[in-house]
């Protein structure tokens, strides 16, 4: 079983904490990580883009010019595909890109992310994070004091002190451990996790 060491916001080492090794000490799948990121990645499209047809173009109801005789080219419409300022063939329509994965192969991914994140000793674990009062000075200095660049911390609960704290800092970003997922955890550099959530998460994904 694996052991992480524990610190506060001091920097200083209090205790250690033991890692189940089929979340923390897994064999990392990057199939499965890339499978579930493009996942992700779908679902967080809007899918808002739209274009209009020659049928919802406005006017064109006249024909430009009379059948024969001209020595033009027939034309029925000015709102024909290949006027300008007329409809568009095959152009974006308004639709859902989101899809879904089996959730055993979701957890597999968060098992892989974590424990990549582990080898490559990016993940810490603090004790806790206690604030009295919100204060993004106080906070961005704990973030320095650890050489934190780009992180992510996992929150065991609801901590408003903290949020409001950090929230002002863009390369930090605070989750719960309910909504820990692969493209967050390798979207930053560094995985900071509050001692109490180790064992939800862990709970979570063995269960």
């Amino acid at each position: 079983m694996a052991v992480a060491d524990v610190f506060d916001i001091e920097k200083k080492k209090v205790s250690q904490v033991d890692l189940n090794d089929a979340v923390f000490g897994a064999e990392v799948n990057e199939a499965i990580i890339y499978d579930v990121i493009k996942m992700q990645l779908a679902s967080r499209r809007s899918g808002t883009a739209s274009t209009k047809t020659r049928s919802d173009v406005s006017g064109g109801g006249k024909k430009p010019w009379r059948q024969k005789g001209t020595g033009r080219a027939r034309a029925g419409t000015t709102r024909s595909p290949i006027w300008r300022g007329g409809g568009i063939v095959f152009g974006p329509h308004p639709r859902d890109y989101s899809y879904s994965i089996p959730k055993k192969v979701r957890k597999k991914a968060i098992i892989c992310a974590l424990s990549m994140k582990f080898k490559e000793n990016k993940m810490l674990v603090l004790k806790d994070f206690p604030m009295e009062k919100i204060s993004t000075r106080i906070f961005k200095g704990v973030v320095d004091l650890f050489s934190l660049k780009k992180a992510l911390f996992i929150l065991d609960d609801n901590n408003e002190v903290l949020l409001k704290s950090s929230r002002n800092m863009k390369n930090v970003k605070m989750i719960r451990s309910e909504g820990i997922n692969v493209y967050d955890i390798l979207n930053h550099e560094h995985l900071i996790l509050l001692e109490p959530s180790v064992k939800k998460i862990e709970g979570a994904l063995l269960a």
